[in-house]
């Protein structure tokens, strides 16, 4: 069995902002040497995600929208997260709906997608480094 795990890191400009991470971890499939098994894409900070879904620009102003509905940044005293100083707890709760990773599938050494799928990083806190750990196993 074959394995490679990499990390790829982010610094966003904004608080809230996604990215299209495809292509990049493709490339990593591609270096993995991989033909049949499992990718999987984890965001390793409790305020990002991983997640699938198209790749429109309607669909993520959509997603920003909604998820201010669900979990405003302001007022951060509403939160009782934020008594301790913190201003992120929308972050925490944005991520959680969101989700945390993706698994997908590799067949014939590349991802296997159904139509439109593309895998997208979430961040929710950002201006600051974070990291997604991509894990790939398989022969």
């Amino acid at each position: 069995m074959k394995s490679l795990r990499e990390y790829l890191w982010f610094n966003t400009k904004k608080k809230l902002e996604f990215i299209n991470i495809t292509q990049e971890v493709a490339r990593l499939v591609k270096k993995s040497g991989v033909q049949e098994g499992l990718c999987l894409v984890n965001a390793m900070h409790i305020t990002s995600s991983v997640y699938i879904n198209d790749a429109e620009s309607g669909l993520l102003q959509d997603f920003a929208a909604w998820l201010e509905k669900l979990a405003p940044h302001e007022p951060v005293a509403h939160y009782r997260h934020n008594d301790t100083g913190e201003d992120n707890a929308d972050a925490h709760l944005k991520r959680t709906i969101m989700g945390r990773e993706v698994v997908v599938a590799i067949t014939n050494g590349e991802l296997d997608f159904g139509p439109w799928e593309q895998i997208y990083y979430g961040e929710f806190d950002g201006q600051r480094k974070k990291r997604v750990l991509v894990k790939i196993i398989g022969e």
